[in-house]
């Protein structure tokens, strides 16, 4: 075993001492005849897993756009509220892990598809609740749809794209939360006004429909599609080939690279959770918005988050294209990200709502630039085979987190009425999560699963 030292410093200094070590499979577009221009379907694919994450989005983040009005015309408190995340985040700590080995046993296509039905159903649902203990219901049918989300995406990108796009492709389709999030907060209070919260579920539900049409129509595995040429399977499979052969629960949960991924979810994902349920009350109560003004200032906020997703992915990739090892590239552009951050700490004494604005908005774009390097750790470290069942793993122990992260929201909001404790652990984690990552697996060599 690598060992690592605890000062964080030495992220920084094993990362660029592996800079100049180039990926071994990472070869020039040139080389063995070998072009990433050969065919372009993959992208595709790409587009496809980006619109299916807007959707996820819109759904999952309906309740927060809707908070002060449903607490306003239900009677909820802060507590209640987090009650009904709370649901919602066990079903996908539960819903996560089983579809990671739907996916690897399924494929992406089935997985994926079963997902969105499922999830589907639990949105269309918040549409006849009408208390905590239905809204709750509702969330959980929710988590349980929304948890194949990444497993199958992830899984997609990993059949379909060479380990030196992976970071650009899962920056993209993960940019699709950022497109959800801002279509929301200027598209749902408009069906509120007009028609009411609750058409507005029945109304966003016909999205997950649509796109399920369009996956089953234009989805395969590539070395099965009519549309993709020789030479684009063959940029696919540039790099060395893994091992097809099934791997359980048990050997995954037994290695350090499994731990890197999920102790790197359980510290970030809570606070991506915060921004997407708490944003949009933190913007009434503290700049005393309302329905018809929080949107633009929230989907700035988003726009902003969307550009963060795609450069991540891009600054990895490009630094690998550039010679650099995977180590460096992933955990260099980490450590930015985990930099931009900080900001945040200071964001409930900004008077501006603007100001405001551009500091939350640096830090979501962070945390999607950061996301975007951490989902690429299963399939930087492990084969393909048992990729669905890492980032099941990983997004449950994301999702366990985020439950303590809602109970303590709640908690902390109904005792202080203040989100300076908040954010101040948002400012934190990331830097916690890349020195997690960092001793668990220094140089992110692949697992030993023999």
């Amino acid at each position: 075993m690598n060992s690592a030292t605890s000062d964080p410093q030495s992220v920084l200094k094993t990362a660029s001492a592996d800079a100049s070590a180039p990926l071994a499979a990472a070869r020039p577009d040139t080389a063995e005849g070998l072009s990433a221009k050969a065919g372009r379907y993959r992208w595709v694919v790409c587009g496809l897993l980006f619109a299916a994450t807007a959707v996820n989005y819109i759904d999952r983040q309906m309740i927060g756009v809707l908070k002060p009005t449903l607490q306003s015309e239900l009677g909820w408190d802060e507590n209640a509220y987090s009650n009904i995340i709370f649901w919602f985040q066990m079903a996908y700590a539960l819903g996560y892990l089983s579809f990671g080995r739907v996916v690897d046993k399924l494929g992406a296509r089935m997985g994926y598809a079963i997902a969105i039905v499922i999830w589907t159903i639990g949105h269309m649902a918040h549409g006849f609740a009408s208390g905590v203990a239905s809204f709750a219901a509702a969330r959980f049918g929710l988590g349980i749809g929304e948890s194949g989300n990444f497993p199958a995406g992830i899984r997609a990108v990993a059949d379909w794209f060479p380990q030196r796009e992976r970071a650009l492709a899962i920056g993209i389709f993960n940019a699709g939360a950022n497109v959800g999030a801002i279509i929301t907060p200027l598209l749902v209070p408009a069906l509120v006004l007009w028609f009411g919260w609750r058409t507005a579920f029945f109304v966003t539900g016909i999205f997950g429909v649509a796109w399920l049409a369009a996956w089953w129509a234009l989805y395969r595995h590539p070395s099965v599609h009519p549309h993709v040429t020789q030479g684009e399977l063959d940029w696919i499979r540039q790099d060395k080939a893994d091992t097809s052969v099934k791997i359980g629960w048990g050997p995954l949960l037994s290695k350090r690279e499994t731990w890197c991924y999920a102790i790197a979810k359980f510290l970030i994902d809570p606070i991506w959770w915060f921004f997407l349920f708490w944003l949009p009350g933190y913007l009434f109560d503290r700049y005393h918005l309302d329905l018809k003004s929080f949107g633009l200032p929230l989907a700035a906020i988003y726009i902003i988050s969307d550009l963060g997703s795609v450069a991540g992915g891009w600054m990895s990739s490009t630094m690998i294209r550039r010679g650099y090892s995977v180590n460096a590239a992933r955990k260099l552009t980490m450590l930015v990200c985990a930099i931009c951050v900080a900001p945040i700490w200071f964001a409930q004494s900004i008077e501006s709502v603007w100001g405001a604005v551009l500091v939350i908005g640096l830090a979501t774009a962070a945390h999607q630039a950061f996301s975007a390097n951490v989902y690429t750790l299963p399939s930087d470290l492990f084969p393909r085979a048992a990729v669905g069942s890492v980032v099941g793993i990983g997004g449950t122990i994301g999702a366990l987190g985020g439950m303590g992260m809602a109970k303590f929201t709640g908690y902390v909001l109904d005792a202080t009425h203040s989100y300076e404790v908040l954010f101040a652990i948002c400012a934190s984690a990331y830097v916690l999560a890349l020195l997690a990552v960092h001793l668990l697996s220094p140089r992110l060599e692949p697992a030993r699963l023999d």
